[in-house]
């Protein structure tokens, strides 16, 4: 089985790729090279920590690790979207919001495979 079959690699994915068009075309040119960047870089990072994460599968505890690492990247996500938006600096509500739910069902899924992964090596 390969990563890109994972539900948490495909949702991952869609935000980060969602997110990189948001920073593009909605935000002001100011924030480009601020929170821009960095929700750009969290989303990313989200992301491919799952791929480094399933590439390592082999050793439980760094794949736990990964996987933990990605939920921290997933969350800083978060914050810098509430933050664009809070500042104004993301005006689209709708966009706003598809992407929170995204971003909410992302750590939801995230979760519950670690979980799953932690109950499989502690068996």
């Amino acid at each position: 089985m390969s990563y890109k079959k994972l539900e948490i690699y495909q949702l991952a994915r869609e935000i980060s790729i969602k997110v990189h068009h948001m920073t593009l075309t909605e935000l002001p040119d100011f924030e480009m090279y601020e929170e821009g960047r960095q929700i750009r870089k969290s989303s990313k990072s989200a992301r491919s920590t799952i791929v480094e994460g399933y590439g390592r599968r082999r050793y439980k505890n760094e794949f736990i690790h990964f996987l933990t690492y990605s939920i921290a990247s997933n969350d800083e996500t978060r914050d810098h979207l509430d933050t664009l938006y809070e500042t104004k600096s993301l005006k689209n509500k709708k966009l706003y919001h598809e992407l929170s739910d995204l971003i909410d069902h992302l750590g939801i899924a995230l979760n519950h495979f670690l979980n799953s992964v932690i109950k499989r090596h502690n068996t």
